[in-house]
């Protein structure tokens, strides 16, 4: 699936990849594009390589044949420390688990990301680092106390996302991609995370690229792509 005009975030041409090992997987991409400043959502059954095509897209994994386009960059012919340092400049991620430091403070994990990319760490600088890291947790509505003092371990699954997304957000990287940061979450509260991180990643320009198994999350998004519009996926031995 293609978009006809605008300039790419990303692009996947062609793209081949496979798991081997006692439970070989393959996922084929003929054509996928992905707009700047695009809010896409893209969903499909759980187990299905919603994970993987978002690992490929941030060069997390490399495609056995075919072209990942990110900003410009065939990142698949990057070598991987390269590849490390594209992704920690350009793309901000959401993991599903959250994956925080669980005993440094809020305010530490947010800013984490800022040590392996100096561009991004340049751009936060211009108000101040602590103050950015600052600014985004409580545009996500993380209450101030919470900010320098706690350590992550003690926040709930609510606080834990929106540290998660304040710092992804930092330093304002091209493109946020996120697995299924809205999975523990009930209804009204996927509503006002998704609203505040948009919010922040239309200040900054941002392309946001979401996976979900979740379809009723579609009416938020500029657009949905189903995987299986997009995408082959395989099982068992060739």
């Amino acid at each position: 699936m293609a978009l006809a005009d605008g300039p790419l975030a990303a692009a996947l041409r062609d793209v081949r990849f496979a798991w081997r090992g006692r439970a070989p997987f393959a996922l084929a991409v003929n054509s996928l594009d992905i707009a700047r400043g695009e809010r896409m959502l893209l969903v499909g059954p759980s187990g299905g390589g919603k994970s993987t095509l978002l690992s490929l897209l941030c060069g997390v994994l490399t495609p056995g044949s075919g072209s990942v386009t990110v900003l410009g960059t065939d990142i698949g012919r990057l070598p991987g420390a390269a590849r490390d340092r594209f992704r920690a400049e350009h793309l901000g991620v959401v993991f599903q688990m959250f994956n925080l430091l669980p005993y440094a403070s809020v305010l530490d994990n947010v800013l984490l990301p800022l040590r392996f990319a100096p561009e991004r760490r340049a751009r936060a600088a211009r108000a101040g680092v602590r103050a950015e890291g600052t600014r985004l947790l409580r545009s996500l509505g993380l209450e101030e106390q919470l900010h320098d003092g706690a350590r992550a371990s003690s926040l709930s699954v609510g606080q834990q996302q929106r540290v998660a997304a304040a710092r992804a957000l930092i330093g304002a990287p091209e493109i946020i991609v996120a697995d299924e940061p809205t999975s523990a979450l009930d209804r009204d509260r996927q509503t006002a995370f998704l609203h505040l991180l948009f919010g922040e990643a239309a200040r900054a320009g941002t392309t946001v690229i979401m996976v979900s198994h979740d379809a009723s999350l579609a009416p938020q998004f500029d657009r949905i792509i189903h995987l299986a519009d997009v995408a082959t996926i395989s099982r068992g031995s060739p």
